[in-house]
């Protein structure tokens, strides 16, 4: 009987998979092409920056716009290293974004695991002053951070442009969050299996925290990489500026040459570009895991 009846349910399952199937196809074309379209309104400016990079000021100064250039005008990227010390500026922003994300994930998860998993006086009391500073706008003291690098002689360095960035209060808190969701019941199988508290923090919650910690690189990258102020503010040279803060001197007052400024841009975000293509699966990941949106 139970034969029977699992026989003719997988029948008038064949009989409708086609029908069914028929159905959906529609259905997802249209998903397709929505999409499709989506994806390209959110490509075009990047694709639009690559043809303003290789076309010619007039044609990007033009009212009618020119889609597509009649000679491609490759040498404006040659022209980006004779307007701009390039490749000094590529070592500095290299070079500042890689301190920043060690300090970061070495401050903020200390701090963080601290403030989640220890007790001691006056946590509630620091931890609302440490996160107080996301309710300021960093314009408010950089006055104050300002004349405490000039009175440490670090202005025109490159220590002078990491320091404000080695520690974030939003980094202590993301990884603050990360621990306390880590249940209780791991430190007490680590404590009695004789683990002291460093060996707790490095060896059983740093692993379960990996996600979290690439989203606090990738933020940091990226903040690092775009952060364009305060390098204006303590830097006067220009070999010594990383590359947002000399592409905006590539602006003149009287002149603008927009396909130098298009094919600069583009040189600065190919390192961040090329980095995020190779680990796309890792970083989605990691956002998606810890919820930021």
């Amino acid at each position: 009987m139970s034969s029977a009846v699992s026989t003719r349910s997988a029948a008038a399952v064949r009989t409708r998979t086609p029908a069914t199937r028929s159905r959906r196809r529609p259905r997802h074309a249209v998903a397709h092409v929505v999409l499709g379209v989506g994806g390209f309104l959110m490509a075009f400016p990047f694709l639009w920056q690559i043809i303003m990079s290789l076309s010619t000021n007039s044609q990007v100064r033009s009212v009618v716009p020119t889609f597509w250039p009649g000679t491609l005008q490759w040498h404006n990227y040659v022209d980006v290293f004779a307007q701009l010390p390039f490749l000094p500026q590529l070592g500095v922003s290299v070079t500042i974004t890689v301190i920043r994300t060690v300090a970061q994930i070495v401050l903020c998860t200390l701090a963080g695991y601290a403030f989640a998993r220890m007790r001691f006086r006056g946590r509630n009391l620091l931890l609302g002053l440490v996160l107080s500073i996301l309710l300021v706008p960093s314009q408010v003291y950089l006055l104050s951070q300002y004349q405490i690098v000039q009175s440490l002689g670090w202005l025109n360095t490159i220590p002078g442009i990491v320091a404000p960035g080695l520690f974030s209060a939003f980094g202590t808190f993301l990884m603050r969050t990360a621990f306390m969701n880590l249940p209780n019941e791991l430190e007490e199988a680590a404590r009695i299996d004789g683990a002291n508290p460093w060996q707790i923090f490095t060896r059983v919650m740093m692993p379960l925290v990996r996600s979290n910690i690439s989203v606090l690189a990738i933020t940091t990258v990226l903040f690092s990489w775009n952060e364009l102020l305060w390098p204006l503010v303590v830097t006067t040279y220009a070999n010594l500026q990383p590359l947002a803060a000399g592409l905006a001197t590539l602006s003149g007052s009287v002149t603008v040459d927009y396909p130098i400024i298009m094919a600069a841009s583009l040189m600065a975000t190919a390192p961040v570009l090329i980095a995020f293509i190779l680990l796309q699966r890792r970083v989605i990941d990691g956002i998606a895991s810890s919820g930021l949106k």
